[in-house]
């Protein structure tokens, strides 16, 4: 186990899911992108870095029926799995680096908050580009939050990239477009408040 994994295993493992800065108890923008793109409810999607987020409940009781959690931290899933119960079996879970993720399978959606801006190295930010491009299907959508410019330069004892568009897009490069971007102000469990940066890019199809 890398040390980066044992971080978050860590975390997960001596904290409950509301007891960390990102605790969102309604991911209310997610859903709001999510739902505008009118998605089947056979549409592929996965949540890397899910975490113990309540976006798989929400995602479930829309229909959707073909989802797939990402975390490195299976201490982070096994919060999901208790909460969900019987819906779990729904579910696919995997315990994975995102840089070094392989699903098999093509995706409509791809969904990330608050992965990409621990990924401060050139190679890693390089390899997470890679790995959505060869999960995404032309014409899917991602789904990007990060901490915006002037947000917060450390979170949970690690540093962090802070992300506008510009610089997202220098990252995805050409054969993504963005398509939407809004700002959010995320308050913590404890009521301080953080900058984040939530963007719908989708693939191109030519």
């Amino acid at each position: 186990m890398t040390t980066f994994e044992q971080h978050w295993q860590t975390v997960y493992e001596t904290k409950t899911p509301n007891a960390v800065s990102w605790y969102q108890a309604d991911p209310a923008m997610s859903l709001k992108l999510i739902d505008g793109l009118g998605l089947a409810p056979d549409a592929a999607i996965v949540d890397v870095g899910a975490g113990a987020s309540v976006l798989a409940d929400r995602l479930l009781d829309r229909g959707f029926t073909d989802l797939t959690l990402v975390d490195v931290a299976d201490a982070a899933l096994a919060h999901t799995r208790k909460r969900l119960g019987d819906k779990a079996s729904k579910v696919d879970f995997k315990v994975c680096d995102v840089t070094q993720l392989d699903l098999g399978h093509k995706l409509d959606l791809w969904h990330d908050r608050a992965v990409l801006h621990f990924l401060t190295g050139a190679d890693e930010q390089q390899s997470y580009r890679t790995v959505l491009d060869a999960h995404l299907k032309p014409g899917g959508h991602a789904i990007i939050a990060t901490f915006a410019i002037g947000g917060p330069e450390k979170c949970s004892g690690l540093p962090v990239r802070q992300y506008d568009a510009a610089r997202l897009m220098e990252l995805l490069g050409e054969g993504f477009e963005l398509v939407e971007e809004r700002l959010e102000e995320h308050t913590t469990p404890w009521g301080s408040t953080q900058a984040f940066a939530c963007f719908l890019v989708g693939k191109k199809t030519g």
